[in-house]
């Protein structure tokens, strides 16, 4: 799980950076001393989990976490209990309040792992998007397709366009989905038919990229 401290305090930058070294499954990307820093970097990187100060200069917290459009999992860090409402409301994993132990924040990591494992136990995505987080049940998926930076998933119903990588959220889906090109994953279960190298789904057709034409053949028993 990579993770991204926000924090304008050099010793509470420290705390945190070795409660995650102390933590083998975490892996630290970098700490920023402003929201402003933060929110460049994150322009050109994912991070799973935000660890993330209220209190700081030019832009709190609170208000860099309002502006990210699909912002990362989040546990607020502060020294001020009176955001707690407003942090949860914001759909935050946890709120630490400082000074937190280790014991504490291994609490909140257990909470945000939590999360995960029962989103991929229940075939559930929590999908960041235009300021909601939306549940999405895997079935509903026809296919996700990479758009740079971001992917738009393809649901039944309607599309999410959200910042993530292809390679990320596909270790959050169950077996039925298939990377079959660059640029896409398909739920096996939605495709109709094959035709040359397309994959032919109710309404969309899907490229098969040449890396993976084998192993789809493969997948569909094709000799």
């Amino acid at each position: 799980m990579t993770c991204l401290i926000v924090d304008d305090e050099p010793s509470a930058q420290q705390i945190l950076e070795r409660y995650i070294s102390d933590v083998p499954r975490l892996e630290l990307l970098k700490s920023c001393d402003d929201a402003l820093q933060a929110r460049s970097y994150l322009t050109d990187h994912h991070a799973d989990l935000l660890l993330l100060d209220i209190n700081m200069p030019t832009l709190s917290g609170i208000s860099f976490l309002k502006s990210l459009r699909n912002p990362p999992e989040v546990i607020l860090t502060t020294a001020y209990d009176e955001y707690a409402l407003e942090g949860y409301e914001l759909d935050v994993i946890d709120y630490l309040l400082k000074p937190f132990s280790f014991e504490r924040f291994l609490q909140a990591i257990s909470k945000y792992e939590d999360r995960v494992q029962n989103d991929n136990q229940q075939n559930t995505l929590f999908i960041k998007a235009d300021h909601k987080t939306y549940r999405i049940d895997s079935d509903s998926i026809s296919y996700i397709e990479s758009l740079g930076d971001y992917i738009t998933i393809h649901i039944s119903d309607k599309k999410l366009t959200t910042y993530e990588t292809l390679k990320n959220i596909q270790t959050k889906l169950p077996s039925n989905f298939m990377r079959v090109h660059k640029s896409f994953i398909v739920c096996i279960d939605k495709v109709n038919y094959l035709e040359g190298n397309r994959l032919i789904l109710s309404t969309d057709e899907i490229p098969i990229g040449g890396t993976y034409r084998e192993k789809v053949k493969s997948r569909f028993n094709i000799s």
